[in-house]
């Protein structure tokens, strides 16, 4: 028997400790330790009560839920939920500890708790008829029936006549009453008269090794880096000169937009010896820009060229004048600008090649760095197949035991499964008798249905004879009289009908006059597109001849004075470039890299493919839309005339009016 002096602590540590515990998150063991850390402070024999009830609690929960979820449907509605663990603590001692703790103990740890809330839960638990029936029962679930009434309900049985009187004490301390219970004399425990050891021996310490001395921390751990403080430094230069501009252009705010006389002239002589600002011209991406065919177009393209003509007509007069020839100029200031340009195009390549070698570059220290993470990356997979095949091991092992396990639980069970089998056998009987019955009342039903939709059927067929029988109503209207309602204008059909007539010939009449008129000034408007056309595919021959001659000209010329001298500069980044593009092929082969996607290059020359032929199939449908149209046959041969001298000719004049 445990004797212990503060029962109603005892209990509520035990109540505390089980709220803390969660099983999905912690598991039996680590709870029992963690308990036994915490409950150091008591006594051995305190101790060891403390988590002897708090095991058993865990390991019995399924039969203590039964009984105390059934206590709270039943007698414990108005109890609190937060009080659930109490009543487990309560329900596991008087079941698996009565035995050992003994009806005195077990009375002192009822009384110290709440008195109203023991004795209606003791008066709930030891009903013997609940005991011998739905306790019983729902326990045979969880073990062996003839376990559960041996060696559980029968010990409660016993007990209960005594616990009776308990509960009868409780009943009568909440109606202010007091018994006077016979108690028996405890019995003392004496400690055996044992044999006394010699003392131990003071075992001689251990000397205590010295360590040895690490080696220093580097300062350079506590020191900021000096890149951090050079950036730091750039960053308040910066923000400085910010600064001072803002302040200059704050105070300087409207002066750059007053002149004074006397700095105008060296303004005017300090914007002369400025450097003339050098555009570069924009190259048109499509040679031949195609034009839509309508009548706006010719006219607009006809007085473009009769401008031309005019100022061509003016600079004749100009020069028969005496005014001087602007072009020598041009070709000199065309010739400085072609210069700057293939300068500025050198410098580009140069940038080019060096943005492509450093690109080489850091493609080989990728693949570098590429090649050491793959031999890490197979250490690792070496390193983690050896832990899943340890893994494994253990669980095939933890596998065998449990199905071992299983196998115990099972062979418990088959009393039950039995009689499940048979239940469920009966209950397919019934289930099939009662499944025909309903088959037979179906049936019938069908049977009157089918009755009632027959004679539906009848009763509209003979409906449906009546309604198609003929009705003779005849009316007969004459169209020559009037409806005779004394209105003025009242007219017979007749009347009306030749009226209609009359007036759908005049507006066929009006309508035929218009229709002559449209086509007289749609044929006057077709002459004059013709004349413009003829005008216009003049103008295109000669313009075209005179830019074909002037092209052919300028490239003799070109020809003559090209040379071919590159950069050296550019010749050393290609021969570099050459070198590190063998390199990484080289590693690449090695690591066999996918080679990359086509090059930009290649995609603009089949964008400029596609355009090409998106403007030969337009022109062909342009050709084919004008010889089927409106027009007559003749407008439709001047058209095709038309296009085809605009064709051959429009990229010459294109290049002549852009230079």
């Amino acid at each position: 028997m445990v004797k212990m002096v503060s029962h109603g602590k005892h209990i509520a540590l035990i109540v505390q400790q089980l709220n803390k515990f969660n099983p999905k998150n912690q598991s039996v063991e680590d709870f029992l330790n963690e308990s036994a850390e915490m409950l150091q402070t008591l006594n051995v024999t305190e101790e060891k009560f403390v988590l002897e009830t708090l095991a058993g609690c865990i390991q019995y929960k399924s039969l203590l839920d039964v009984v105390v979820n059934a206590f709270f449907v039943r007698d414990g509605k108005y109890c609190l939920i937060s009080e659930r663990n109490l009543y487990i603590v309560i329900c596991y001692l008087a079941t698996f500890q009565l035995e050992e703790l003994g009806l005195q103990h077990f009375s002192r740890i009822v009384k110290s708790q709440d008195t109203a809330k023991m004795h209606k839960f003791l008066r709930f638990f030891f009903n013997a008829l609940y005991l011998n029936t739905w306790i019983k029962d729902e326990w045979s679930r969880f073990y062996d029936s003839l376990y559960v009434k041996e060696n559980w309900i029968d010990p409660l049985l016993r007990w209960q006549p005594k616990v009776q009187q308990l509960i009868e004490q409780l009943m009568d301390k909440l109606s202010n009453r007091t018994t006077t219970v016979k108690t028996s004399t405890v019995t003392q425990p004496k400690e055996f008269n044992l044999t006394v050891p010699k003392p131990r021996a003071i075992p001689i310490p251990l000397p205590i090794p010295v360590l040895e001395k690490g080696p220093p921390v580097p300062p350079s751990t506590y020191k900021p880096p000096k890149e951090k403080k050079q950036l730091k430094e750039v960053k308040i230069k910066n923000r400085q000169k910010a600064e001072d501009l803002l302040l200059k252009a704050n105070t300087d705010q409207f002066k750059c937009a007053t002149t004074n006389p006397k700095k105008g002239e060296n303004i005017h002589n300090d914007m002369k010896s400025r450097p003339a600002f050098r555009a570069q011209k924009i190259q048109s991406k499509i040679d031949n820009i195609p034009i839509k065919l309508n009548a706006a177009a010719i006219l607009r393209e006809g007085a473009l060229y009769q401008r031309k003509m005019e100022q061509e007509l003016k600079r004749i007069e100009n020069l028969l004048r005496g005014a001087g020839d602007p072009s020598e100029f041009l070709e000199w200031q065309k010739q400085m600008r072609g210069k700057d340009l293939e300068e500025q195009l050198a410098e580009i390549e140069c940038r080019r090649l060096q943005g492509k070698l450093s690109h080489e570059e850091a493609v080989l220290a990728h693949q570098n760095v590429t090649q050491e993470n793959k031999k890490k990356a197979d250490l690792m997979r070496e390193e983690k197949a050896e832990l899943m095949h340890q893994y494994a091991e253990k669980r095939l092992q933890e596998q065998k035991e449990m199905r071992e396990l299983v196998e115990q639980v099972v062979e418990g069970h088959k009393n039950a499964k039995q009689a499940k089998l048979k239940l469920q056998k009966y209950k397919q009987q019934i289930v099939q008798e009662v499944s025909e019955e309903n088959r037979e009342l179906l049936r019938q039903a069908l049977e009157e249905e089918e009755e009632k939709l027959r004679k539906r059927c009848e009763l509209i067929q003979q409906i449906r004879a009546i309604e198609s029988l003929p009705i003779l109503k005849h009316k007969f209207v004459d169209l020559t009289e009037t409806g005779g309602h004394g209105l003025i204008c009242e007219m017979s059909i007749v009347e009306l009908r030749e009226r209609l007539a009359l007036l759908r010939e005049a507006q066929k009449a009006a309508e035929e006059e218009k229709r002559d008129q449209i086509i007289h000034e749609k044929q006057a408007k077709e002459q004059l597109l013709l004349d413009k056309l003829d005008q216009i595919s003049v103008f295109r021959a000669e313009l075209g001849r005179a830019a074909a001659l002037k092209q052919e000209e300028k490239k003799r010329k070109s020809q003559a004075g090209e040379s071919h001298m590159k950069d050296e500069r550019i010749l050393n980044l290609q021969k570099k470039i050459v070198e590190k593009a063998m390199e990484r092929k080289k590693q690449a082969g090695l690591l066999k890299i996918t080679p990359q996607k086509t090059s930009i290059a290649s995609r603009k020359d089949s964008l400029q493919w596609n355009h090409w032929k998106e403007l030969e199939e337009s022109r062909e449908r342009r050709f084919k839309t004008l010889q089927y149209g409106f027009m007559a046959r003749e407008t439709a041969q001047k058209m095709a005339a038309y296009e085809a001298a605009r064709s051959g000719a429009t990229a010459c004049i294109l290049r002549s009016e852009v230079k």
